[in-house]
């Protein structure tokens, strides 16, 4: 019995004993960026595959954008067309210019008579009318010239920013990444139809991964922002490797703890949330265990 009882408290120091060989349990996770269309068609091309390294800026596929390309150059067209009929104010005011001109000059000759009494007062009277009535043509004729210019003009703006919308669709047609990192997954292949918000491919930076971790209230009061620690990566059986890791993220909000984490008080049932950024070697992987030693 005594023989019993004795294995049974090594088998209970030992357990004791390992569980406290960390002080944080959690998983190795990375920040993953889910792309999609922003424009509709079928997939010309799909080059990239899953688990492949991308920049920014690569190239993931291509969307048909025929029909954008046929409206685009429908609407340049039809703006040609409508700047190619504004009006020439100078040519079709000039020769109301030229009249109020010529007839300047005759009043100021017939002025010239009235003086030295060769010409009459109505002489000068009709030809002043004249100028008046010439002068008031011309003001409606610029404003109904100005009017139509402004008018096409802003047909034209309206026009712009409709071809300015086509462009900045089919550049959308062109899907490249925003980020670096790797192909997790694809949701589409070439030949398929795309439309606007389907998913088409996430990508993470597995290079700067990050082990959530969960930490009990009493650890938390030692921890903060910065706190280089050590990370130990579990891959199974006795293969274990140590990272330095930084904290860079705190829960101000508690949560049970996940059936999955163990905490270094076994009692604790609620728990605080930590990422710790950890360097990537190329052996991390999402989804790895991972355990942390102040």
């Amino acid at each position: 019995m005594r023989k019993i009882v004795y294995i049974t408290a090594i088998l209970l120091a030992a357990s004791c004993s390992k569980q406290s060989e960390f002080d944080a349990q959690g998983t190795f996770e990375a920040t993953e960026i889910v792309i999609s269309s922003e424009a509709n068609g079928k997939i010309l091309n799909f080059d990239i595959d899953e688990g492949e390294h991308i920049d920014v800026g690569t190239a993931i596929c291509t969307i048909d954008s025929t029909q954008l390309h046929l409206q685009r150059k429908q609407l340049t067209a039809q703006q040609a067309a409508l700047l190619d009929s504004r009006p020439d104010i100078n040519k079709q005011a000039s020769s109301l210019r030229n009249q109020i001109s010529t007839q300047k000059k005759e009043l100021n000759r017939i002025e010239n008579l009235l003086k030295d009494g060769a010409a009459t007062q109505k002489q000068y009277d009709d030809i002043d009318a004249q100028i008046k009535i010439l002068e008031s043509q011309l003001e409606a004729t610029l404003s109904t010239l100005n009017k139509s210019t402004t008018s096409i003009s802003n047909n034209s703006i309206a026009l712009d920013a409709q071809i300015d919308a086509l462009s900045d669709l089919i550049a959308k047609c062109k899907v490249t990444s925003p980020v670096k990192g790797s192909v997790l997954v694809k949701y589409a292949e070439a030949g398929e139809l795309s439309s606007a918000g389907k998913p088409l491919v996430k990508i993470a930076d597995l290079d700067n991964i990050y082990l959530r971790a969960y930490f009990t209230s009493t650890q938390l009061a030692n921890l903060k922002l910065g706190d280089e620690v050590t990370v130990v990566a579990d891959f199974g059986g006795d293969e274990r490797h140590n990272y330095k890791g930084h904290i860079t993220w705190i829960s101000s909000e508690s949560e049970f703890t996940p059936k999955t984490i163990q905490t270094k008080d076994s009692r604790a049932n609620l728990v605080y949330a930590v990422k710790i950024a950890v360097k990537n070697d190329g052996r991390l992987k999402i989804g790895l265990h991972g355990e942390v030693i102040l």
